[in-house]
């Protein structure tokens, strides 16, 4: 790996394999780790139900029973409408980020040593560590949001929504700006929520393999099983978001 000082391992360790120049440039490793990581999902999701039996269960079958079962359960609790597509979308939202973030547990050294051995010099095995992913997850909620906006009001009614509330006709304008910046920010914090929370963990490991071998263990074991909590917290945050902010979409204006 390039570089002597501290600094030029943070900054190794923290850069992305890229391609391509300016707007145009693709993070390869995210790339590759998102869509790899998507695709274990669905097999092991796909593996336990064809596997699926009435007689003893097996413990993938089990897993996903689980699974299904808790987060269809969060979403009628949370989710105040109908809609075949909240439960499963919910459920892909916590699997695909849970299993994201589930790469921080990798010892930080592991993979882009293997990779530099190969000739690669770059490569970062934590999506969420990747502003774009995080990013590239929020806008899609953002256009879920918009879209159950005018499934649930029609397009009449959240132009009402838009324009008349908070404060009524008298200050339009201020409404609109109002709400426009609310719409704004739901996928701006969902998005930087999650990539602060795993950036700030994934430092504090390369920090701690700074150090000296033989305190390594007595920082890094607690850290790392602390961080266990995280990263499902993480996930089930994002989630927990999406379906509060498409149930506020979908509701029908009462006034």
């Amino acid at each position: 790996m390039s570089g002597n000082t501290a600094l030029d391992y943070i900054q190794h360790h923290l850069t992305n394999l890229a391609v391509g120049e300016g707007y145009w440039t693709f993070h390869v490793d995210s790339l590759i780790m998102s869509f790899s990581l998507g695709a274990l999902f669905c097999y092991l999701f796909w593996l336990g139900a064809r596997r699926a039996t009435a007689g003893v269960p097996s413990g993938l079958q089990n897993f996903v029973e689980l699974m299904v079962e808790f987060v269809d359960q969060t979403t009628r609790e949370t989710f105040q409408g109908k809609s075949r597509l909240i439960a499963p979308l919910a459920l892909t939202i916590f699997c695909w980020i849970f299993l994201m973030n589930l790469m921080d547990l990798v010892p930080i050294d592991l993979v882009p040593s293997l990779m530099y051995a190969a000739g690669v010099d770059y490569f970062k095995i934590l999506p969420t560590v990747d502003l774009n992913v995080t990013f590239a997850l929020s806008i899609s909620v953002f256009f879920l949001i918009i879209a159950y906006s005018f499934k649930g009001k029609g397009a009449g009614g959240f132009a009402k929504e838009l324009l008349f509330h908070p404060f009524g006709p008298w200050l339009l304008p201020f409404n609109l700006i109002l709400n426009i910046i609310e719409l704004i920010a739901k996928p701006i914090s969902l998005s930087l929520r999650l990539f602060g929370n795993m950036y700030a963990a994934e430092l504090i490991f390369i920090l701690i393999s700074l150090l000296p071998w033989w305190i390594q263990w007595a920082l890094g074991t607690p850290w790392a099983i602390f961080h266990i909590l995280v990263i499902p917290l993480q996930a089930f945050i994002f989630m927990m978001l999406t379906v509060v902010y498409l149930s506020m979409a979908n509701e029908h204006e009462e006034h």
